[in-house]
């Protein structure tokens, strides 16, 4: 039987089974289609299509990066949409590139590339624990908001699979012992505290000369994407991890540029801080009195 009162079961019914939104289900929608992908790379790597699997990989990228700013734009935001894109990020951007990797060259390693592939795994799971963990928390640096802590995991995972689009260029194929280095090498990125440049803030408001410019320059990048997916895939993996040593110098600039003006600021309030009110020295003649007669 029942605890609660009889009067609060219809209030309880019509929160739990209330009607949702549109609005609120579009990105979610577009984060379950990035689902679909991902799991379907997995499907084609098994059957050896690696073309196939790296074009889902990189269309699952596509819409992870579209579903936040839809949510926003339609003011479509919720809690589970925030959890269903981790979980699914964890599986398109965690376990389908190791799991793509392990079958095409890490299981020459037998135990020690499965390892490998699960490390990588891991690691985009704590990447992505740790950046929800940080959203709410405040932090004391204001242009720290520009820059992530360690590689984000759709890019780590794009970078990951750099050696197979070096192979479908036509270049020879990179050692084994290199492909698993590297592959480890990625996993140390994204559980790293590095500090790497966001560019979430870039773009936010555009200019009404820039938008035709910006459009064009969009619909250009699509157009060369798609007609040549594995040389802009590799130029872009290459320059986005030249520019990591970068991201950390700027961030350490800023943050000493920070650090000297603070310390300034409370030398100056230090400097300018009232004095204490005057108190007249004591009275030698009155303390020399004994207790009784002050």
């Amino acid at each position: 039987m029942s605890t609660l009162p009889r009067s609060d079961k219809p209030d309880m019914q019509r929160r739990r089974f209330g009607s949702i939104p549109v609005r609120v289900l579009v990105p979610n929608v577009i984060t379950l289609l990035a689902l679909c992908a991902g799991l379907s790379a997995i499907r084609m790597s098994i059957e050896g299509r690696n073309e196939l699997a790296l074009g889902a990989i990189v269309f699952a990228a596509i819409l992870d990066g579209i579903d936040g700013r839809v949510a926003r734009m339609i003011k479509g935001q919720s809690r589970f949409g925030a959890e269903l894109d981790s979980l699914a990020d964890f599986v398109n951007f965690g376990v389908t590139p190791a799991l793509i990797l392990y079958f095409w060259q890490l299981h020459e390693f037998n135990n020690v590339g499965w390892i490998a592939a699960i490390i990588f795994a891991i690691s985009s799971c704590l990447r992505l624990a740790r950046f929800n963990t940080q959203i709410d928390q405040p932090n004391d640096m204001p242009f720290a908001a520009n820059y992530f802590t360690g590689v984000p995991a759709p890019l780590g995972a794009l970078c990951a699979l750099l050696p197979m689009y070096l192979v479908l260029l036509g270049l020879p194929q990179l050692p084994t012992t290199i492909i698993l280095l590297f592959t480890l090498t990625m996993a140390f990125l994204m559980v790293s505290r590095l500090p790497v440049y966001s560019g979430k803030k870039l773009g936010a408001r555009v200019s009404p000369e820039a938008a035709v410019p910006l459009v064009i320059f969009v619909v250009l990048f699509i157009a060369v994407l798609i007609s040549y997916p594995w040389y802009v895939l590799s130029v872009g993996s290459v320059i986005y991890l030249a520019a990591l040593p970068f991201s950390w110098l700027s961030f350490r600039k800023q943050e000493q540029a920070f650090r000297a003006q603070q310390s300034a600021g409370q030398n100056v309030a230090s400097a300018i801080a009232p004095e204490p009110p005057f108190a007249p020295p004591p009275d030698s003649e009155a303390s020399d009195r004994p207790t009784r007669l002050n």
